[in-house]
């Protein structure tokens, strides 16, 4: 078995295989994630990430491969991450995009990893941001990250992403203006794929209006053709001056701050899991109207800070 200073040695040596194990130790959180990853933060900083999101049917997956494709043809090296749906047997991704993505297969400065959801309703996996390190520290140019593809739940990518697509399908009519603000306000950029739709140029510029309407900047909408490699020279263009506007500076305080809030979070359920009977003693207190839940809370915090 690897120590977490083999991977890390494998890691900057670009042993896709070192790649590959890390990715599946800190997706498990396995023995020694946190060590691997204290290691390897020094090295973090050189990737550029570029979210995917979007409601499903869109032809978000096809856009991703087509910029996968335009990115390599510029000679930048790739990570792929694809969060997929878990599967209810095995709780692992149903591989849906590594699939579609598999011309890239045998490239070797490609990498896909498909991540199960597990659940997780913000559309990312909980290891998708470690993993995101993980392929950093690597070397990678480029991490593009795929969601699921839950709708509106879908904002929790501006956490992790530089730069944040939006993908549209042609034909919206009037559901545009019942796209709640969420959405729009973590796109950097809109795209309306299968642009050769007859309804994709109407879509766009309802898309244009309703941006303008509802927000203080001006979110470019561009219009491709996935399956035809059209407009990807303008979305990769565009992607590129929307990571130079951003301010990476704040953001590297910012990542780190709510991933901390994140894994607080989970730390702290999953100690007071590991009493229920103590735990189902406050909620009945709870029922009766014995105590507040501020109250409740407070207990609970009590009985995870003895877990610790």
């Amino acid at each position: 078995m690897d120590t977490t200073d083999d991977l890390v040695i494998g890691l900057r040596a670009g042993n896709r295989a070192a790649l590959a194990r890390a990715i599946t130790l800190v997706e498990n959180n396995g023995k020694g994630t946190g060590d691997l990853l204290q290691k390897l933060a020094p090295s973090l900083g050189h990737s550029m990430v570029v979210g995917f999101t979007g409601a499903p049917g869109a032809g978000k997956s096809t856009l991703v491969g087509a910029y996968v494709r335009e990115l390599r043809s510029r000679g930048k090296s790739v990570g792929v991450i694809a969060v997929d749906p878990s599967s209810p047997l095995s709780g692992g991704a149903v591989l849906g995009d590594r699939i579609r993505m598999s011309e890239h297969a045998t490239d070797p400065d490609v990498f896909v990893r498909s991540l199960a959801s597990r659940g997780h309703l913000g559309g990312l996996s909980r290891s998708a941001s470690h993993v995101i390190d993980i392929m950093d520290a690597f070397g990678k140019d480029v991490i593009v990250l795929e969601t699921v593809g839950a709708g509106q739940s879908e904002v929790e990518v501006a956490d992790i992403a530089d730069v944040k697509v939006v993908v549209c399908a042609p034909g919206l009519g009037d559901d545009v203006q019942a796209i709640k603000a969420g959405i729009l306000e973590i796109a950097d950029i809109l795209v309306v794929n299968k642009a050769d739709n007859p309804l994709a140029e109407r879509t766009a510029r309802q898309l244009e209006a309703r941006t303008t309407g509802a927000l203080s900047r001006k979110i470019p909408v561009l219009k491709t053709i996935a399956v035809e490699n059209q407009g990807l020279d303008l979305l990769s263009e565009a992607i590129e001056t929307q990571h130079h506007l951003r301010d990476h500076a704040q953001k590297e305080k910012d990542r780190p701050r709510k991933l901390l809030k994140t894994t607080t979070l989970e730390f702290l359920s999953s100690k007071l899991d590991e009493d229920n009977q103590a735990l189902d003693l406050i909620s009945e207190k709870l029922v009766r109207g014995e105590i507040s839940f501020e109250e409740a809370a407070r207990q609970c915090l009590e009985i995870a800070s003895k877990q610790v």
